[in-house]
Order: C-alpha cells, then structure tokens, then sequence
C-alpha cells in the first residue's frame, strides 16, 4: 500500500474539523477551492492506511481508541468523505460562512463517529455532530428554522444524554468501554439502544427528521439528509447486529412514511419520509445479522447516500430556481430544467431499484436475506415498501415536479456546479448497477455466494415495479390519486404541535386559578391586618387622640415613680 502523506495515527475527521474551523481565516477567493481539497485530502489519508486501531489514549483508566478502521467502518468513511465531496462541488454557490464551516465540520463529526473505537470518542463525535448540524437549519435565518432548530437540537442532545448515561453504567457494570457487539438484556445497553433508535428515527422518534430538515437552507438540507441517520445505521450495525427486535422495528419503518409521503405536497418533506422508509430496510438487516444482510445493511447505506442525495439535490435545485417546493405550484419544469430533470429521475429510477441502477444490487441483498431466513411476513412488507418507495420517491417526486400540469414556472437551469454534483451522483448510481463489483469489493464481508442479476431477481423486481406504476397510472386517470394541495399533515408532532399546548394551556389555567385563589385569600389577610393597624393607629383611634397637658404630666411622673421603685428593687 502507498504510504500515506501524513501518519496513520492522524483521524481524517480530526483533520477534517480543524480543517472546517479555519474556513473563515482563509481568504474569500480560494475558500471555496480550499473546501473542495480538504475531503479529498482526508479520503486519500483514509484510503493509504492500513486495517486496524489507531490513536490510542489513556483516560481516567480507560483505554480511548479515537480511530478503528475495519471492513464495516471503511465503507461508511469512504462514502462520507465521497458525499462530503459532493456537497461542497454542489454547494459552490455559497458565500454563507456559517454554512460553509458546518457543512464541513458536521460530516467530518459523523465521520470521528463512525471512526470510533470506544463509547467515549463516539459520545464526543455523537454531540459534535448535533451542535454542529443546527446551524444548517439556523442559517435559513427564518423564524419556523430557529423554531425548528431549537425543536431538533433538544431531541439530538437527548439522544447524547441517553448515550452518556448509558455508557457510564456500561462501564460501571463491565470495567470496558470499547464499542462492539451488546446484547439487548441490561439497562445500560437499552439506554444506548434508545440514543441510536432515535438518531435512527424509529418510528414514534422520527418526526424531527421532517420537522427540520426542510426547514434547512437549499443546500443545507442535502448535507442532513446524509450523515444523522447514517451515523445511527453504522452504530446499530456495530453495537446490534442480530437484535431480533430491530427486524419488526425496520418493518414498520418501511411501511408508516409511504401513507405520510403521498399526501404531501412539499417535496422535500417527501424526500424526509423517504429517509426513514430507506432507513427501515438498513434496520431490518442489521436485525437479521447474517454477513449477507450486514453487507446488505452498509451496501444500502452505500448506495442510498448517493441516489437520495441526487432526489434531494435535484429539489433544491429545484427550490433555488424557483422559490417553491410545493408540488402543488410546480410542473413542466422539464422545458427550461431539462438536465436536473434527467437526472432527477436517474435518482427515482434507482432509488425504486431499477435493475442496471445502484438500488437494485444493494437492495437485493437486503431483499434476499430475508428471505434465506424464511421470514415470509417480513419479505411481503419489504415488497410493499418497495412499490411504495416507487409511488412517492420514483414517481411522484420527478412527476410533480417536473411534468404533471403546467405550472406556467419557466427557470433557468440549475447552476453548473449543481449539475456537476449532480452528474457525478448519477455516474455512480449508473456504474454501480452496472458494475456491482464496485461496492462489492468495499463491503464489509466476503460476497462470492450473492449474485445480483439472476433471472429471478431482475424478473421478480421488473414485476414489482410495474405493478406498481401501473397502479400509479390508474389511479391518476380515475382521479384518486391524492390531490396535490397546500396543507400541513401532522404526524407524530401532533403531540408538541397539538396536544402539548392544550396540556400547557389547561395547567396554565389551573395555575392561574391556584394562583388567584391564594392571592385572595393572602389579600384578605394583608387587608385585615391593615385595617386593625389603622383602627389602633389611624387618626380616629384612641392613640390619635389629644390629651390634657396636666393629664401627660401626671403619667409621667407615676412612670418616673415607678422606674425609681424598679431601680432600688
């Protein structure tokens, strides 16, 4: 292996964030440039050194290993660096320097994450990468982004809270703190569970994913979409790998967004239900624990992060030239957009699996784990889902946005550095189909017993999928597909959007009402006391009153009188 420029011990993502700190020292006319060269440089690092753990520390009698680099670790850190990549070249247009150092130093935080050797360097990447993310919601400089962002930055501390405590009782009750394989049967492991299940947004924890993410800048929203929850795959796939309960958990991810995401009509939040969907087939994977469904696991995150990247690119290239994301407000974009329309819908054709596409030769492998272990329940939902990933992320979202009715809109094309980024993430979704070897060859186990293009598989898919544009195609000629209108479709946030303030509300009157009630009586008591003072000391009292000068002097004298008895007593 080529020797690397810099020592092995040295973690890209360490670099990676001192790198994004001094973005705003480096001068406006090669700041940009400098943003493109610093992931590069770190996937170079990455990429000359060896298999194996690095920068060990010694802590509080604890042993810190801030950089393990394995089969299951690699992949996710070379498609980090790669998205990250992506992001700047996407993002070119931005002078926003707040943007520019968080959509650095947030990808390199989940980079240290998925990097880590022990609890500790993850709960320290785990928290940087919340803090640091926020800001590409805040940097939208709206009232609903602060809201937003305050909303998601509570639930992503949460989740670190959980994570701390559930590591200090792990190394309280083990003596260890290395990350690795727990069993799911104590409450330190539960509590570390619970801190990955909501960064993974499972369901009843997965509203913050759409309450914030669209509310994210134009470019802010892509860099999101990518690293929060995969950060959380990698951790589960790491510390949970075989949990039964996470099969059923990812199954019904797969299921709840699709009913959510076709009544929708802004596009990115679409896009938001499409995580967790896409999420939920990684989950059931790592439930399953075989190599097969592990590499299937890291495969799928592969591959999604760069095909649901280029949906979200395509829709903020799409809300830049526009204004809007409202299907409602959008269509015919395709006669002045016509190349982020082809690539947009390189992005759905894969995202819905297409054989010759990325989504096929990774889902497959998801697809065909499930059922090697005869999980018949499990494999008819997955192929639900699928259908259902084709209805809103394959069809509805070029569809829409791009064709439907005539919304009369005529933009310019996206910006090339946009159609650049966007270019590149379409080759990859293409040479992947194409070339599966390509993320074979990366994945974290020996992959010579899988095949991606059997007859059975490209002749089960080809039927699923046209099953379900057929039933898309139906649907809209008799007019029962839902209508694309302004609304707002509470999920789970109907419980802080809704039912908290009613909470709040009722105890506030209660309060109130306790309050008034204490406040009157105590107003009562004050008033009484007043008016006793004034009877004793008010101008009409006995007190008040003028006495007689001989009267005076005679009390004075019985005082003087008695003070000398007292004295010689």
């Amino acid at each position: 292996m080529i020797d690397s420029f810099l020592p092995a011990s040295w973690n890209p993502a360490i670099l990676l964030i001192f790198g994004g700190l001094l973005i705003p020292l480096i001068p406006l006319h090669i700041r940009k440039a400098y943003m493109v060269v610093l992931p590069v440089l770190a996937a170079l690092h990455l990429l000359t050194i060896p298999l194996g753990t690095y920068g060990e520390l010694e802590f509080f009698g604890y042993t810190l290993t801030t950089m393990r680099l394995d089969g299951l670790s690699r992949i996710f850190a070379i498609v980090f660096l790669l998205a990250t990549t992506l992001n700047v070249i996407y993002a070119w247009y931005v002078d926003d320097t707040v943007q520019q150092v968080a959509s650095i130093v947030y990808p390199a935080s989940a980079l240290g994450g998925v990097l880590a050797g022990d609890f500790i360097t993850l709960f320290v990447f785990w928290e940087l990468a919340a803090v640091s993310s926020v800001f590409l919601i805040w940097a939208s400089r709206t009232e609903r982004a602060y809201k937003a962002g305050m909303r998601y930055i509570i639930i992503q501390v949460g989740s670190g809270v959980l994570l701390l405590a559930g590591l200090i009782l792990y190394a309280l009750e083990t003596g260890s703190i290395e990350f690795t394989l727990m069993q799911l049967e104590s409450l330190p492991v539960l509590l570390i569970f619970l801190a990955f299940g909501i960064k993974s947004a499972f369901p009843l924890l997965h509203n913050w994913v759409q309450d914030s993410y669209p509310e994210s800048t134009v470019s802010g929203t892509i860099v999101l979409s990518i690293f929060t929850t995969k950060l959380a795959v990698y951790s589960l796939a790491r510390g949970f790998a075989g949990t039964e309960q996470l099969i059923y958990i990812g199954a019904v991810m797969t299921l709840f967004p699709i009913f959510f995401a076709v009544i929708e009509d802004n596009l990115r939040k679409v896009l938001t239900y499409s995580i967790n969907n896409q999420v939920g087939f990684m989950v059931v994977a790592i439930g399953i624990g075989t190599p097969l469904a592990l590499n299937g696991a890291a495969g799928y995150a592969f591959a999604n992060i760069i095909f649901e990247g280029l949906l979200f690119m395509s829709m903020s290239a799409v809300l830049y030239r526009t204004g809007t994301i409202q299907a409602s407000e959008l269509g015919g974009l395709y006669k002045t957009m016509p190349w982020t329309a082809a690539l947009c819908i390189i992005g759905a054709l894969s995202i819905s699996a297409f054989p010759l596409f990325a989504g096929f030769v990774a889902k497959g492998m998801i697809i065909d784990s499930v059922a090697k272990e005869q999980l018949l329940w499990i494999w008819l939902i997955l192929l639900f889902a699928s259908a259902g990933v084709l209805e809103h992320a394959g069809i509805k979202i070029p569809y829409f946005a791009f064709f439907a009715h005539d919304s009369g809109k005529r933009p310019k094309e996206a910006p090339k550095s946009m159609l650049i980024a966007m270019g590149i993430s379409a080759v990859l979704s293409i040479a992947i189909g194409v070339y599966p070897d390509l993320l074979y060859n990366i994945l974290p186990y020996e992959m010579s017993a899988y095949e991606a293009y059997t007859a059975q598989h490209v002749i089960t898919q080809l039927q699923l999928l046209l099953f379900a544009i057929l039933a898309f195609v139906v649907l809209i000629l008799l007019k029962v597909y839902p209508p694309e209108i302004k609304s707002t479709n509470l999920d789970t946030d109907w419980f802080y959007r809704r039912l908290a303030p009613m909470i709040l509300r009722a105890l506030g009157r209660g309060v109130y009402a306790v309050q008034m009630a204490l406040f009157g009586a105590g107003r009562n008591r004050v008033n009484r006391f007043r008016a006793r003072i004034y009877e004793w000391h008010g101008p009409q009292s006995g007190l008040a009153r003028s006495w007689p000068a001989g009267f005076m002097a005679l009390w004075i004298a019985v005082l003087l009188g008695l003070a000398l008895v007292l004295n010689y007593i």
